[in-house]
Protein backbone atom coordinates (compact mmCIF):
# COMPACT_ATOMS: atom_id res chain seq x y z
CA UNK A 1 0.00 0.00 0.00
CA UNK A 2 2.03 3.38 -1.19
CA UNK A 3 0.93 6.67 0.39
CA UNK A 4 0.81 9.95 -1.28
CA UNK A 5 2.70 12.95 -0.59
CA UNK A 6 2.27 16.35 -1.59
CA UNK A 7 5.21 18.75 -2.15
CA UNK A 8 5.16 22.34 -2.17
CA UNK A 9 6.26 24.29 -5.01
CA UNK A 10 9.54 25.25 -5.58
CA UNK A 11 9.96 28.79 -4.66
CA UNK A 12 7.28 28.85 -1.61
CA UNK A 13 8.39 29.02 2.04
CA UNK A 14 6.75 27.58 4.94
CA UNK A 15 4.63 29.96 6.79
CA UNK A 16 5.69 30.69 10.91
CA UNK A 17 3.41 29.44 13.46
CA UNK A 18 1.50 32.12 15.22
CA UNK A 19 3.51 30.78 18.68
CA UNK A 20 6.91 31.32 17.05
CA UNK A 21 5.76 34.82 15.28
CA UNK A 22 4.34 36.21 19.01
CA UNK A 23 8.31 34.83 20.45
CA UNK A 24 9.85 36.73 17.26
CA UNK A 25 7.53 39.74 18.09
CA UNK A 26 8.12 40.22 21.77
CA UNK A 27 12.28 38.93 21.18
CA UNK A 28 12.28 42.02 18.89
CA UNK A 29 10.04 44.54 20.84
CA UNK A 30 12.31 43.74 24.08
CA UNK A 31 15.46 44.72 22.00
CA UNK A 32 13.98 48.15 20.63
CA UNK A 33 12.95 48.92 24.11
CA UNK A 34 16.41 48.24 25.71
CA UNK A 35 18.06 50.37 22.85
CA UNK A 36 16.02 53.74 23.55
CA UNK A 37 16.60 52.92 27.00
CA UNK A 38 20.14 52.39 26.19
CA UNK A 39 20.49 55.83 23.70
CA UNK A 40 17.86 58.02 25.21
CA UNK A 41 20.51 59.35 27.72
CA UNK A 42 22.85 60.12 25.33
CA UNK A 43 20.22 61.82 23.25
CA UNK A 44 18.96 63.92 26.18
CA UNK A 45 22.99 65.07 26.99
CA UNK A 46 23.36 65.90 23.20
CA UNK A 47 19.21 67.55 23.16
CA UNK A 48 20.69 69.50 26.25
CA UNK A 49 23.81 70.34 25.28
CA UNK A 50 22.34 72.96 22.37
CA UNK A 51 19.41 74.23 24.94
CA UNK A 52 19.63 77.46 26.36
CA UNK A 53 19.41 78.13 29.75
CA UNK A 54 15.44 79.10 30.18
CA UNK A 55 14.83 75.68 28.14
CA UNK A 56 17.07 73.36 30.38
CA UNK A 57 15.41 74.48 33.71
CA UNK A 58 12.11 74.68 32.72
CA UNK A 59 9.19 73.05 33.83
CA UNK A 60 8.25 71.20 30.91
CA UNK A 61 11.49 70.24 29.42
CA UNK A 62 11.09 69.02 25.62
CA UNK A 63 12.92 66.65 23.46
CA UNK A 64 14.33 68.79 21.48
CA UNK A 65 15.69 72.85 21.78
CA UNK A 66 13.03 75.66 20.80
CA UNK A 67 16.08 77.45 20.28
CA UNK A 68 19.28 75.63 19.59
CA UNK A 69 22.69 77.75 20.67
CA UNK A 70 26.17 76.95 20.51
CA UNK A 71 26.59 79.48 24.00
CA UNK A 72 27.72 75.98 26.25
CA UNK A 73 30.00 74.76 23.50
CA UNK A 74 31.44 77.87 23.05
CA UNK A 75 31.97 78.30 27.48
CA UNK A 76 33.65 74.77 27.50
CA UNK A 77 36.26 75.60 24.30
CA UNK A 78 37.00 79.69 24.81
CA UNK A 79 35.07 80.09 27.80
CA UNK A 80 38.59 80.11 29.85
CA UNK A 81 36.86 77.94 32.57
CA UNK A 82 40.98 77.26 34.14
CA UNK A 83 43.65 78.39 33.39
CA UNK A 84 44.35 75.48 30.55
CA UNK A 85 42.55 75.91 27.48
CA UNK A 86 40.46 72.96 26.60
CA UNK A 87 42.47 71.34 23.93
CA UNK A 88 45.35 70.86 26.73
CA UNK A 89 42.70 68.84 28.28
CA UNK A 90 41.96 66.54 25.10
CA UNK A 91 46.04 66.63 24.00
CA UNK A 92 46.87 64.78 27.56
CA UNK A 93 43.27 62.60 27.64
CA UNK A 94 44.46 61.35 24.04
CA UNK A 95 48.23 60.84 24.83
CA UNK A 96 46.98 58.59 27.88
CA UNK A 97 44.32 56.82 25.31
CA UNK A 98 46.40 56.22 22.66
CA UNK A 99 49.61 54.75 25.67
CA UNK A 100 47.46 52.72 27.03
CA UNK A 101 45.64 51.18 24.20
CA UNK A 102 49.07 50.19 22.57
CA UNK A 103 51.28 49.06 25.32
CA UNK A 104 48.48 47.21 26.99
CA UNK A 105 47.78 45.50 23.47
CA UNK A 106 50.87 44.49 23.53
CA UNK A 107 51.46 42.86 26.52
CA UNK A 108 48.20 41.56 26.36
CA UNK A 109 48.97 39.32 23.20
CA UNK A 110 51.87 38.58 24.39
CA UNK A 111 50.71 36.84 27.29
CA UNK A 112 47.94 35.46 25.81
CA UNK A 113 49.84 33.57 23.12
CA UNK A 114 52.06 32.42 26.22
CA UNK A 115 49.06 31.05 28.17
CA UNK A 116 46.96 29.48 25.47
CA UNK A 117 50.49 28.13 23.22
CA UNK A 118 52.61 26.70 26.00
CA UNK A 119 52.16 24.53 28.83
CA UNK A 120 54.19 25.91 32.08
CA UNK A 121 53.95 25.58 35.70
CA UNK A 122 51.71 27.71 37.37
CA UNK A 123 49.69 28.46 34.61
CA UNK A 124 46.56 27.93 35.90
CA UNK A 125 47.18 29.86 38.70
CA UNK A 126 48.33 32.47 36.71
CA UNK A 127 44.86 32.89 34.88
CA UNK A 128 43.08 32.75 38.38
CA UNK A 129 45.21 35.60 39.40
CA UNK A 130 44.17 37.55 36.78
CA UNK A 131 40.49 36.97 37.30
CA UNK A 132 40.98 37.68 41.30
CA UNK A 133 42.21 41.11 40.46
CA UNK A 134 39.77 42.24 38.06
CA UNK A 135 37.38 41.23 41.51
CA UNK A 136 39.22 43.80 43.40
CA UNK A 137 37.10 47.04 43.49
CA UNK A 138 39.42 50.52 42.14
CA UNK A 139 38.59 52.62 44.69
CA UNK A 140 40.30 49.78 46.99
CA UNK A 141 43.56 50.70 44.88
CA UNK A 142 43.85 54.24 45.28
CA UNK A 143 46.10 54.61 48.36
CA UNK A 144 48.43 51.73 47.47
CA UNK A 145 48.91 52.83 44.26
CA UNK A 146 49.60 56.46 45.58
CA UNK A 147 51.92 55.24 47.68
CA UNK A 148 53.88 53.05 44.96
CA UNK A 149 54.03 56.09 42.82
CA UNK A 150 54.93 58.10 45.71
CA UNK A 151 57.72 55.54 46.19
CA UNK A 152 58.70 55.61 42.51
CA UNK A 153 58.49 59.71 41.86
CA UNK A 154 55.63 59.05 39.47
CA UNK A 155 53.09 61.47 40.92
CA UNK A 156 51.56 64.04 38.97
CA UNK A 157 52.81 62.85 35.90
CA UNK A 158 51.35 61.44 32.97
CA UNK A 159 53.93 58.43 32.63
CA UNK A 160 53.02 57.22 36.32
CA UNK A 161 49.06 57.28 35.39
CA UNK A 162 49.43 55.66 32.13
CA UNK A 163 51.37 52.83 34.09
CA UNK A 164 48.61 52.29 36.43
CA UNK A 165 45.69 52.59 33.31
CA UNK A 166 47.20 49.72 31.48
CA UNK A 167 47.57 47.78 34.88
CA UNK A 168 43.88 48.14 34.34
CA UNK A 169 43.56 47.22 30.66
CA UNK A 170 45.84 44.21 30.57
CA UNK A 171 44.10 41.59 33.01
CA UNK A 172 41.03 41.72 30.71
CA UNK A 173 42.74 41.83 27.71
CA UNK A 174 44.53 38.38 28.05
CA UNK A 175 41.69 37.12 29.59
CA UNK A 176 39.74 37.95 25.80
CA UNK A 177 42.95 37.57 23.86
CA UNK A 178 43.70 33.97 25.38
CA UNK A 179 40.21 32.51 23.61
CA UNK A 180 41.17 34.11 20.69
CA UNK A 181 44.58 32.79 20.25
CA UNK A 182 43.41 29.22 21.35
CA UNK A 183 40.66 29.33 18.59
CA UNK A 184 43.72 29.53 15.80
CA UNK A 185 43.84 26.16 14.81
CA UNK A 186 47.44 24.71 14.95
CA UNK A 187 47.67 23.04 11.43
CA UNK A 188 47.75 26.90 9.87
CA UNK A 189 50.99 27.77 11.88
CA UNK A 190 52.64 24.11 11.24
CA UNK A 191 51.91 24.72 7.65
CA UNK A 192 53.33 27.84 7.38
CA UNK A 193 56.88 26.34 8.79
CA UNK A 194 56.36 23.66 6.21
CA UNK A 195 56.52 26.26 3.61
CA UNK A 196 59.61 27.70 5.26
CA UNK A 197 57.93 30.56 7.09
CA UNK A 198 59.82 31.52 10.51
CA UNK A 199 58.35 32.42 13.88
CA UNK A 200 58.27 36.45 13.39
CA UNK A 201 56.62 36.03 10.05
CA UNK A 202 54.18 33.09 11.05
CA UNK A 203 53.08 35.27 14.01
CA UNK A 204 52.42 38.15 11.84
CA UNK A 205 50.88 36.53 8.46
CA UNK A 206 48.81 33.23 10.30
CA UNK A 207 48.47 34.45 14.10
CA UNK A 208 48.08 37.71 14.25
CA UNK A 209 45.28 38.59 11.05
CA UNK A 210 42.86 35.74 13.10
CA UNK A 211 43.35 37.45 16.53
CA UNK A 212 42.86 41.15 15.20
CA UNK A 213 38.90 41.53 16.14
CA UNK A 214 40.61 40.10 19.77
CA UNK A 215 42.43 43.26 19.91
CA UNK A 216 40.08 45.31 18.54
CA UNK A 217 37.56 44.25 21.12
CA UNK A 218 40.36 45.09 23.69
CA UNK A 219 41.49 48.14 22.35
CA UNK A 220 38.47 49.76 22.54
CA UNK A 221 37.86 48.49 26.41
CA UNK A 222 41.44 50.35 26.87
CA UNK A 223 40.46 53.39 25.28
CA UNK A 224 37.39 53.74 26.86
CA UNK A 225 38.98 52.98 30.26
CA UNK A 226 41.71 55.54 30.20
CA UNK A 227 39.67 57.85 28.30
CA UNK A 228 36.75 58.20 30.87
CA UNK A 229 38.68 57.28 34.03
CA UNK A 230 38.25 60.08 36.81
CA UNK A 231 38.94 58.87 40.40
CA UNK A 232 42.93 58.14 39.82
CA UNK A 233 43.65 61.17 37.60
CA UNK A 234 42.23 63.62 39.96
CA UNK A 235 44.17 62.11 43.26
CA UNK A 236 47.55 61.35 41.15
CA UNK A 237 47.70 64.75 39.52
CA UNK A 238 48.24 67.91 40.80
CA UNK A 239 49.63 70.32 37.96
CA UNK A 240 46.17 71.96 35.99
CA UNK A 241 48.36 71.51 32.65
CA UNK A 242 48.27 67.82 33.07
CA UNK A 243 44.54 67.43 34.13
CA UNK A 244 42.25 65.05 31.93
CA UNK A 245 38.75 65.83 30.24
CA UNK A 246 36.86 64.26 33.10
CA UNK A 247 38.70 66.34 35.79
CA UNK A 248 37.90 69.45 33.39
CA UNK A 249 34.18 68.47 33.55
CA UNK A 250 34.36 69.29 37.71
CA UNK A 251 35.09 73.34 37.10
CA UNK A 252 31.36 73.47 36.39
CA UNK A 253 30.24 72.03 39.55
CA UNK A 254 29.96 74.84 42.05
CA UNK A 255 28.23 74.91 45.50
CA UNK A 256 25.94 77.23 44.35
CA UNK A 257 24.90 75.50 41.58
CA UNK A 258 25.94 73.60 38.41
CA UNK A 259 26.37 74.70 35.07
CA UNK A 260 24.19 72.00 33.36
CA UNK A 261 24.35 73.52 29.79
CA UNK A 262 28.50 73.52 29.60
CA UNK A 263 28.57 69.84 31.84
CA UNK A 264 26.17 68.79 28.78
CA UNK A 265 27.73 70.34 26.32
CA UNK A 266 31.33 69.14 27.49
CA UNK A 267 30.00 65.42 28.05
CA UNK A 268 29.24 65.76 24.29
CA UNK A 269 32.36 66.89 23.41
CA UNK A 270 33.76 64.04 25.38
CA UNK A 271 31.97 61.20 23.93
CA UNK A 272 32.55 62.12 20.34
CA UNK A 273 36.37 60.58 20.18
CA UNK A 274 35.27 56.89 21.59
CA UNK A 275 32.46 57.32 19.19
CA UNK A 276 34.93 57.87 15.85
CA UNK A 277 37.52 55.44 17.33
CA UNK A 278 35.06 52.79 17.48
CA UNK A 279 33.92 53.51 13.85
CA UNK A 280 37.60 53.64 12.51
CA UNK A 281 37.88 50.40 14.09
CA UNK A 282 34.76 48.31 14.13
CA UNK A 283 35.31 47.51 10.25
CA UNK A 284 38.64 45.73 11.41
CA UNK A 285 36.60 43.88 14.21
CA UNK A 286 34.22 42.08 11.49
CA UNK A 287 36.64 42.18 8.39
CA UNK A 288 39.38 40.17 11.05
CA UNK A 289 36.93 37.49 11.69
CA UNK A 290 37.58 35.83 8.03
CA UNK A 291 40.83 37.09 7.57
CA UNK A 292 43.66 34.22 6.90
CA UNK A 293 41.34 31.76 7.36
CA UNK A 294 42.10 28.33 4.52
CA UNK A 295 40.80 28.57 1.30
CA UNK A 296 39.46 25.56 0.44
Amino acid sequence: MTTMTTRRPAGTRRRPSSKRLRRKILLNATGVLVFFLAVFPVFWMASTAFKPNDEIFSTTPKPFPANPTLDHFDVVLNGGIAEVSFWEYFRNSAILALVTVLASSLLALLAAVAVARFRFRFRTTFLIMLLIVQMVPLEALVIPLFLDLKHLDLLNSLSGLAIVYIGFAVPFAIWMLRSFVAAVPRELEEAAAIDGAGPIRTFFRVMLPLVAPGLVATSIFSFITAWNEFIFAFTFLDDQNKYTLPIMLQFFFGRSGNAWGPIMAASTLLTIPVIVFFLLVQRRMVSGLTAGAVKG
